[in-house]
């Protein structure tokens, strides 16, 4: 009997705002919510922009008048929606019309030398060719030049892409705890991961009661490590704008980093531990990784997630050169006029130009069946397979290819085995990759509808949640399945609302796509497939089930009277989970981060040949009899 991966946690922070308890999905479908949803969404979003505050258990503005969350609707409603999703960068971020460069500057003195005088101290070793100094009083020299020679000079450039899916406006994530040195990436991981801690309604140590040490694990990684001023960008930059490398700037700037930061600051984690990276297809990599350990056994709750933070001049630069971004002259054409809406800048299946940046951080709390329900964990759905295919032999490294055809065709097979042929074909969804490039809307586009028409299913509906948020990289696939999460439960599925049409050669045969949001209360969708296509041909597709079948299966395998046991102790999981939301939504982030704080002393560890006890950790880990190799023993 394998166990069944489920989620019982989930949470992050993207350009549609807080992802626990639905909130980023909810900015999605806003014109679809109920007037108080609404009011509910945008006032958490007011006090996370800092447009509003608290005060006493109330909302209240700048000059401390009380606000009702329909008085934030009226006076902040048009300013939340227009500093949220995808839109024109932000200064925060970087200057897109004066971006800083250096302009490399021939000089020719002529007949005359040139002169300048400077610090003996800043003269460069060894001396340029027709350098002389001459020795002035104090610690100055005078320097005279008269060989032709380039001198580097500060300059502004106005960058061709100007648009990207950045946090809400007034948002910082440092600020919610003590961040000093932390590159963006992984304050975004910090706050991302308590933010599905805490959504679970289950404190970790009531979970590590329950668990040996070895059986967590934690599987969270970026594609592009960390690349700000305090990490890799700053320690490749150093010497060039005359500064000096500092010793955190390597270590922060590794791509495991949001693994290493949750097991060290967060969990205080000795179980296993890893950062796979796949592309855009990063986080489907370690959600598999989560699975399978659940699985098989090995592991029995792990934290999976990735976290991106690339809105860099050079992350832009360096996709715009491979023409793979927006540009706004590429939009402008589209949209035949000369004022761009950078906020349609992401456009999938319709006529696009390349794909959007954006910024973000995501994670998902996994349970085996069993523990879930000995805890009264909350069940929000559950990930029995995720597929990874690569694309065999290629020409170009960044084209797609048919390693998608395998992984999605896996995908529908796994989920008709589970539930059924005839269920799959009646309530299940896409979350496409949805790039928003040229290339992606008809390789992608073809792929689903020619595994669509081989399973049978006549109308598969797609949704693509890019268009709203950006790609953000090694988290866009954990982007697609907090939307997913979403849907089951609100049973709405998000219109691609960036785009007026679906373009002409986008294969729809047997695929359903809505520019407005669908309501499928009358059909619940029961299952998604979230798909990944990557650089490199890294392609992922995973299997998630909705929590009405998941608590069909649990029935089935623990039966009535266990489940309904189950269902008491969730009651009060489910208050504990409510009251952190409360607080959320009063700006109280409860942000996880314990540096130095119950380290282990190494003296402590007790070891025999049955067990370890280490210290801190309410269970020992306990050596398993293995029996793998017992046919090949003397």
């Amino acid at each position: 009997m394998s166990r069944l991966p489920v989620i019982v946690g989930f949470g992050g922070y993207n350009a549609a705002g807080r992802s626990s308890f639905h909130h980023a999905f909810r900015r999605t479908v806003i014109e679809s919510l109920s007037p108080e949803e609404r009011q509910q969404t945008l006032t958490g979003l007011a006090v996370l922009m800092k447009l509003v505050r608290v005060e006493d258990g109330r909302y209240v503005d700048d000059a401390g008048a009380s606000l009702t969350p329909a008085d934030i609707e009226q006076r902040f409603g048009q300013q939340i929606l227009d500093s949220t999703l995808v839109r024109r960068i932000e200064k925060r971020h970087l200057d897109v019309d004066a971006a800083h460069w250096h302009k490399v500057l021939p000089v020719d003195p002529g007949a005359a030398p040139m002169t300048f005088t400077t610090l003996a101290r800043q003269l460069p070793e060894p001396l340029p060719e027709g350098w002389s100094v001459e020795p002035l009083e104090g610690n100055e020299v005078r320097v005279s030049i008269a060989a032709h020679c380039e001198i580097k000079v500060d300059s502004y450039r106005e960058l061709a892409v100007k648009s990207a899916g950045q946090l809400p406006s007034g948002f910082e994530p440092g600020e919610h705890y003590n961040s000093r040195f932390h590159p963006r990436g992984l304050q975004l991981t910090i706050v991302a991961a308590a933010d599905a801690l805490h959504s679970s309604g289950l404190s970790w140590q009531q979970i590590m009661e329950r668990v040996q040490p070895d059986e967590v694990a934690v599987f969270s990684s970026s594609i592009m490590s960390q690349l700000d001023e305090f990490s890799f960008g700053g320690m490749m930059q150093s010497r060039l704008k005359g500064h000096r490398v500092s010793a955190k700037q390597l270590a922060l700037g590794l791509n495991s980093m949001p693994a290493d930061f949750i097991n060290a600051y967060v969990l205080g984690s000795v179980g296993t531990t890893g950062a796979v990276t796949g592309a855009c297809a990063s986080f489907l990599y370690n959600l598999q990784k989560g699975i399978e350990m659940i699985g098989s056994g090995r592991a029995r709750v792990a934290l999976v997630g990735s976290s991106e933070a690339p809105i860099t001049q050079e992350c832009i630069e360096g996709y715009g050169a491979m023409s793979a971004l927006a540009t706004e002259e590429g939009l402008r054409l589209i949209e035949g006029r000369d004022e761009v809406d950078f906020r349609r800048a992401s456009r999938p299946f319709s006529q696009n130009c390349g794909f959007t940046l954006a910024e973000s951080g995501q994670f998902v709390l996994l349970m085996d069946d069993e523990l879930a329900l000995e805890l009264g964990a909350d069940i929000h759905g559950a990930v029995p397979d995720v597929f990874v295919s690569a694309d065999g032999f290629k020409k170009s490294i960044s084209a797609p290819g048919p390693g998608n055809y395998l992984t999605m065709a896996r995908a529908v097979h796994s989920a008709m085995q589970i539930l059924g042929p005839d269920a799959v074909r009646r309530g299940s969804f896409v979350h496409a990759h949805g790039s928003s490039t040229p290339a992606n809307r008809v390789t992608e586009s073809q792929l689903l509808d020619e595994v669509a028409d081989a399973f049978g299913i006549e109308d598969l509906p797609v949704v693509a949640v890019k268009a709203f948020v950006g790609h953000s990289l090694a988290s866009a696939s954990a982007d697609q399945l907090i939307s997913a999460l979403g849907s089951f439960r609100y049973q709405l599925l998000p219109g691609i609302k960036t785009i007026d049409r679906i373009a002409d050669d986008v294969y729809q045969q047997h695929l359903r796509f809505s520019t407005t949001d669908v309501s499928r209360a009358d059909n619940p969708v029961q299952v998604c497939f979230i798909n990944s296509k990557g650089f490199g041909g890294n392609n992922a597709s995973a299997v998630v089930l909705g929590p009405q079948p998941v608590e069909r299966m649990l029935r089935r395998r623990y039966g009535e009277e266990r489940f309904a046991d189950y269902q008491r102790r969730r009651e009060h999981t489910r208050e504990v989970a409510a009251a952190y939301e409360q607080r959320a939504m009063f700006g109280e982030l409860d942000v996880i981060y314990n540096f130095g704080n119950d380290m282990i002393d190494d003296s402590q560890i007790r070891i025999t040949p049955e067990q370890i006890s280490i210290p801190g950790f309410t269970q020992p880990l306990v050596f398993r009899k293995d029996e793998r190799f017992g046919d090949m023993r003397d």
